[in-house]
C-alpha cells in the first residue's frame, strides 16, 4: 500500500487537484556541459573553493531521498526530504487544509508548530486535551477521533512519542485511529523522538495504513538540529501532492552533504551508541529526581528529555540559570503552570541540573 492513498485524494484541496507547482530549472531531466538554465552566476563565491554553491541545489537529491528511505526501511518514492519536520506540518496543512476553512485536531500540551501553522493557514484548532493521569500522560485518541468526525477536521497530529509529556503511545492504538478515520482524515505521527523510545514502527504503519503520515527528523537522535534536515514519510502519491506545494529549492546543499555524512551506515551505528547512553541517563536522571525535594513530580519519558513539576519552578528555574543551566520553562503552557522540561545532556551536565535543585532547594 505504498504508493496510493485513498484519504488523500479525497481530502486533498479540490482548487489543488490540477495544480502541478513551480518547475524549476532543476526539475528538468537535461543533460549538458555548459549550464546556462538558471540564472546562476558564472563565476565562484571567493568562500566556494570548488563553485558547488553557485548552481541551485537538487530540489530532491537523490542520494538523500535513498538514504533516508533506508533509515527508515521504506521505498525512496515514500520520502519527501523537507526543512526540518517543521516544513512537513506547514506543507499538510497548505494541501489538505482549504485556508480560513480547514481544521486541525492535536492533544495539548503538545509540540506548538501545529496550532501556529494552522493559525497562520486560518484553520481552525481542535483541541482534544491529553490527561495527567500522574504516572504520566495519556492521549485520548478515541475523542481525538470524534472530535475530527465532529468538526470535520482533516488532519490529526499525535505526537509519539509526546513534547513535552514524554508520553509513547501504542502501535495498536494509532492503527485502530486510522482506520475509524481512513477517506475522513489523515493521521499524522511525529516521530521526532522515535529513536529514543527504541520502537519505530513508521514503515509498519504506513504498509498497513493508507492515511498515516509520518514525520521524521535528523535535528535529535541524528545530531543536525542546525542543518534543518527532516522529512515525511507517507504513501508516495501523497509525497508528489505535497512535493508540489514544496519551495523549488528547500534544501542547501551543505545541509545535504552533512545529512548524508550522518546517514553513513558508521555514523548511524555511533548515533545507535549514542541514543543509548541518553536513555541510560535518561532512566538515571529520573530515578534521582522522582525523590528530590521540591521536585512535586517527574514523569517518565520516552523523549531525550523529562518534564518536572516543582513545588516552586522560578526558584527551580532562577538556580538553574544561576548555574549557567539554560532549561525550557514550560509554565505558559495551560495545564503546566509549575512545569519545566530539561533535555538529557551528558552525564556531567545532568549532574550539574541535580546540584543547582538541590541548591534551590536549601535555598527555600
Amino acid at each position: 500500500m505504498n504508493g496510493v492513498s485513498n484519504t488523500a485524494r479525497i481530502l486533498l484541496r479540490d482548487d489543488l487537484r490540477d495544480f502541478a507547482g513551480y518547475r524549476s530549472a532543476r526539475s528538468e531531466a537535461l543533460q549538458g556541459s555548459v549550464w546556462l538554465n538558471a540564472n546562476e552566476s558564472p563565476s565562484a563565491s571567493p568562500g566556494d573553493a570548488d563553485g558547488r554553491l553557485r548552481r541551485y541545489p537538487d530540489p530532491q537529491p537523490p542520494a538523500l531521498r535513498d538514504a533516508l528511505a533506508a533509515l527508515y526501511g521504506l521505498a525512496p518514492a515514500q520520502v519527501l526530504a523537507t526543512r526540518g519536520s517543521d516544513e512537513g506540518i506547514d506543507l499538510l496543512l497548505r494541501a489538505f487544509c482549504v485556508p480560513g476553512r480547514g481544521a486541525i485536531v492535536i492533544a495539548p500540551p503538545v509540540f506548538g508548530m501545529y496550532a501556529v501553522c494552522a493559525r497562520l493557514h486560518g484553520a481552525r484548532v481542535v483541541e482534544v486535551p491529553a490527561r495527567d493521569a500522574g504516572d504520566g500522560w495519556r492521549c485520548d485518541l478515541a475523542a481525538m477521533a470524534d472530535a475530527a468526525l465532529r468538526q470535520h477536521a482533516n488532519l490529526v497530529f499525535v505526537c509519539n512519542p509526546g513534547n513535552p509529556t514524554g508520553e509513547a503511545i501504542a502501535d495498536a492504538d494509532i492503527a485502530l485511529l486510522a482506520e475509524r478515520l481512513r477517506g475522513r482524515a489523515l493521521v499524522v505521527v511525529d516521530a521526532a523522538y522515535a529513536e529514543f523510545a527504541g520502537h519505530d514502527a513508521s514503515a509498519a504503519l504506513l504498509a498497513a495504513h493508507e492515511n498515516i503520515v509520518v514525520l521524521r527528523t535528523l535535528s535529535k537522535a541524528h545530531a543536525l538540529a542546525g542543518a534543518r534536515i527532516g522529512c515525511v514519510l507517507a504513501a508516495s502519491e501523497l509525497v508528489g501532492m505535497l512535493q508540489r506545494c514544496q519551495a523549488p529549492y528547500p534544501l542547501a546543499q551543505p545541509a545535504v552533504q552533512a545529512a548524508l555524512a550522518a546517514l553513513a551506515p558508521d555514523a548511524v551505528a555511533r548515533t545507535r551508541t549514542s541514543v543509548a547512553r541518553v536513555r541510560g541517563e535518561r532512566e538515571r536522571l529520573l530515578g534521582e529526581l522522582q525523590s528530590a525535594p521540591g521536585v512535586r513530580r517527574a514523569y517518565p519519558s520516552q523523549g531525550n528529555f523529562l518534564l518536572l513539576r516543582f513545588d516552586d519552578a522560578q526558584a527551580a528555574f532562577d538556580a538553574l540559570l544561576a548555574a549557567g543551566v539554560v532549561v525550557r520553562d514550560m509554565r505558559a503552557t495551560p495545564g503546566l503552570a509549575d512545569a519545566l522540561r530539561i533535555s538529557i545532556g551528558t552525564p556531567e551536565q545532568n549532574q550539574r541540573v541535580l546540584a543547582s535543585l538541590a541548591v534551590a532547594r536549601q535555598a527555600a
